[in-house]
Formats: structure tokens, sequence, C-alpha cells
């Protein structure tokens, strides 16, 4: 099997590091330090490179890469309900619970969300609290209100 690559990349949140071989993604997470751009993009991260950028330019509302993220089999299933999510819209944890069938699976859930290993195209920032809450991000949550406002801007609506 051929090794991991690693690729970092700007982003408009912070600096993106992503990892992956033929087999897939394995990996992109947001790094705080300030990491410069790879000079040389391995030629198997430059899609995921592309597509990253065309989604923070707003030009990809949906990813087409191939993944592999590394879990147990319960978080690949989380995992795989996230990509469900579509493009500017949110579900609740308990919703997500409901969807792989068990909405006493809550805290495993939420807690398989939080292992996400492939930010941002694994969606685990449209998950939110019951109460409408941004809960919980990995990447911090000045991000995840950052990547929702990204995929649906609200337009100020005049009352009069």
């Amino acid at each position: 099997m051929e090794p991991n690559k690693t690729a970092y990349c700007k982003t408009p949140i912070g600096t993106a590091k992503i990892v992956g071989n033929e087999n897939g993604i394995s990996a992109v997470t947001v790094v705080d330090d300030d990491v410069e751009t790879s000079a040389e993009m391995p030629e198997i991260l430059k899609d995921c490179v592309q597509q990253l950028e065309e989604y923070f330019n707003g030009t990809r509302k949906e990813f087409t890469l191939k993944l592999n993220p590394q879990g147990t089999d319960f978080q690949k299933k989380v995992w795989g309900e996230l990509l469900k999510v579509p493009f500017g819209k949110t579900r609740t944890y308990l919703e997500q619970s409901k969807k792989l069938g068990d909405v006493k699976a809550i805290r495993a859930v939420a807690s398989a969300n939080g292992k996400n290993p492939i930010w941002i195209i694994i969606p685990c920032h449209r998950i939110i609290g019951s109460d409408g809450s941004l809960t919980g991000y990995a990447g911090g949550i000045w991000r995840k209100k950052w990547l929702l406002e990204h995929e649906n801007p609200s337009t100020q609506q005049s009352l009069f």
C-alpha cells in the first residue's frame, strides 16, 4: 500500500491539512499553526485541494472525492449519514440518531461526529443542538458558525 501523502492549503478559516493515498482521502483537519501552503502538491491530493478551494469560493456545493476515513464501523456509519445532510441544511443530533435507527444513541452519535477525520467534506458542521445551538465542533464554534453562514447566507429581509 502506498504511504499517505500530506498537503497544506490556506482556507478563509485556517490552514487545511489533507492526508490521503490511492485509497482515498483519510483526513482533512484544520491546523491553527500558520503552515505555508504546500509548494509541491502531491498528485493524489490535487483534486481534494481544488474541490476545497471551489467550496470556499462558493462554486462547489458537493464533493466528489474518494474518501477513506479510519474509524470503527459505528463511526463510519455515522460519517456516512453525515454525507447525506445537504449543503446549506442542518440536522440535529437527535434527527441524526433517528436516521441511524436508534434515538438512544444520541451521545454515541455526537461522539462519532466529534471524531470525524474529514473536515468539511464529511459535513459534521451541519449538525446542531435540538434548540438550534451550535454545540461542540472540533474546529471551534466560530468555524462552525462561519461554515454554516457560508453555506446558507441569510439575506436581511425588510419588514416593510
